[in-house]
């Protein structure tokens, strides 16, 4: 298997440290401006000899491009594996086909335990309302770089809450049925030296009538990432934080589903790439997935207060 990252950014790191332990992976090389040790590199996309060679190709640059690279790729080559980091694209287009190539959508959020067997939970159940929470400060996120200048803080070039935290809206629509209807504010509330939206907070519902309240920051001093969610029998709730998952009957008796108490960082990331080279498709989030989530995040509206 060979393969391509298009972007050596954080996450184009973590890419590369995952694919180069499993044993199907056998060349990697990256398109960046970086000069890496022991890696074949492009400075462009355009100067890769022959893009039929490789198998995979990640496209992990800022979402800005990730429209311009994934066309320029299925221009060229059929019949290949594409993922591309999430949100797909920074806004809507309509003039992309995929030209035999199979495109998934990094939402890895959906192989973490908790939301794994949220999905199994939830199967059979009538699920009325759901709230749905996740900030994390930022700039204490990525605590390597100045948060002033990532790609985050600059709403012009794909940033914001919005679609950073976009795994929300993803496994929001796999969980609960896709989104319809979205009454939302989305704007920058903060002192933050940026020009990205630092909040959102919207009441939704979904094709399958169910309620959904979704809220997205860059100002919590707590990382948070949780579901309460209210069906007709339970009351569970979901902390993919501390790896937690608790439900709750109408006596208001607990009972523990799940508790793991660690999870390796790439845990999800590693897979969602096995899924991808096993070609098990269950779980992905597929290129249609995808587009709906922009055309999600189109639909929302960016508004001073």
């Amino acid at each position: 298997m060979r393969v391509l990252i298009i972007g050596y950014g954080s996450i184009g790191k973590r890419h590369f440290e995952i694919l180069s332990c499993i044993k199907s992976v056998n060349f990697i090389e990256i398109v960046t401006k970086q000069n890496i040790q022991n890696s074949i590199t492009y400075e462009s996309l355009n100067v890769v000899n022959e893009l039929n060679n490789y198998d995979y190709f990640i496209i992990s640059s800022e979402t800005l491009k990730h429209y311009e690279h994934l066309k320029y790729i299925i221009q060229r080559v059929s019949n290949k594996i594409i993922l591309v980091e999430k949100p797909l694209f920074d806004k809507e287009y309509s003039d992309l086909e995929t030209n035999g190539n199979t495109i998934y959508t990094a939402y890895n959020l959906r192989f973490h335990p908790i939301v794994s067997r949220l999905k199994e939970l939830l199967q059979d159940e009538k699920i009325y309302y759901a709230n749905i929470i996740c900030g994390q400060y930022l700039p204490t996120w990525r605590p390597e770089q100045d948060y002033t200048k990532s790609y985050s803080a600059d709403r012009k070039h794909g940033g914001g809450v919005l679609r950073d935290l976009s795994h929300e809206l993803d496994y929001s629509s796999w969980l609960f049925g896709k989104i319809l209807k979205v009454d939302s504010i989305n704007s920058k509330v903060s002192d933050l030296q940026i020009s990205s939206d630092d909040i959102f907070t919207a009441i939704m519902t979904t094709k399958d009538k169910v309620v959904l309240n979704i809220s997205l920051d860059y100002i919590s001093k707590i990382p948070i990432r949780r579901l309460i969610i209210h069906t007709k029998e339970t009351t569970i709730e979901a902390n993919l934080i501390d790896n937690t998952l608790l439900s709750y009957n109408s006596t208001g008796e607990k009972t523990v589903l799940c508790n793991t108490t660690s999870l390796d960082r790439n845990y999800t990331y590693k897979e969602m790439h096995t899924a991808i080279l096993e070609n098990k498709t269950r779980t992905l989030s597929s290129f249609k997935d995808g587009l709906e989530i922009v055309s999600l995040i189109s639909s929302i509206k960016f508004m001073e207060i």
